[in-house]
């Protein structure tokens, strides 16, 4: 079985997000970097089943030379190959990430059975990828999974809805997006470490693509900023609370 799973370098969770001047890319000097939650989950599903039924596991992503690391992470983990579609360090639309991502796929000299993504990136959160992918190389694909199992050459895969489940069927070769608790990822071992930093990326350098969208600017949210207000002590303070109960409408 011959797997791809593709990934995002992406700002650690909580980081404070600041932009350049010109309000055009995220200031990236003082960012820890991961890959996406859903994307790791990816990942995880991806060495099970190479585990389980044989083959390798190839990891890609699209960007910056220091997302060698994410990489490098995910070989540590069990991933066999690794390939960098390495640009500039500015964020790619989905149209154009995709399109990148299918002659890379189209340039591999085995096919693949499985292509795994995550069900959108934890940063634009566009959702679009995957499915933009599986249609340019007409392969059937499944969003948003939580349960996925291989037998005979045909997928089953399972997405979680309100008050049940739905089920998919579908012959390989196939796309799947996966989102988070599909599995537990495992932390990468000592063996692991060493064996990823030794590992030869396959890099191919990219130029910037024009896209259908145009980004104007980038704009962060207004922080909230949180306060406490002192309404008494003792008994004296229980009208103000009845007060502040009944303008958040409990009482």
């Amino acid at each position: 079985m011959n797997i791809l799973v593709c990934v995002k370098r992406v700002p650690a969770t909580g980081a404070r997000i600041v932009l350049t001047e010109d309000e055009q890319e995220i200031d990236t000097r003082h960012l820890g970097f991961t890959i996406s939650p859903h994307e790791e989950c990816a990942v995880e599903e991806a060495i099970r089943l190479k585990e389980a039924h044989g083959g390798t596991a190839t990891v890609l992503t699209l960007g910056p030379e220091p997302a060698t690391e994410q990489l490098r992470f995910a070989i540590a983990q069990g991933i066999d190959r690794a390939i960098l579609l390495e640009t500039d360090g500015r964020d790619w639309g989905p149209q154009a990430t995709a399109q990148a991502i299918v002659e890379a796929i189209r340039a591999q000299p085995q096919p693949f059975d499985l292509l795994f993504f995550g069900n959108e990136s934890a940063d634009s959160g566009g959702y679009q990828v995957g499915i933009r992918v599986a249609h340019t190389l007409d392969l059937p694909c499944v969003t948003g999974i939580k349960a996925l199992d291989i037998k005979n050459g045909v997928a089953t895969a399972k997405r979680e809805v309100s008050g049940g489940w739905e089920v998919y069927e579908t012959t390989l070769p196939a796309a799947f997006t996966v989102r988070e608790g599909i599995n537990l990822p495992r932390y990468p071992s000592l063996p692991g470490r060493l064996r990823a930093k030794k590992a030869q990326i396959e890099q191919t350098k990219l130029q910037p693509r024009p896209e259908g969208l145009e980004k104007v600017r980038l704009k962060t949210p207004v922080e909230q900023h949180k306060g406490a207000e002192i309404l008494g002590r003792g008994p004296e303070a229980a009208p103000k609370v009845v007060e502040v109960l009944k303008k958040a409408g409990v009482l």
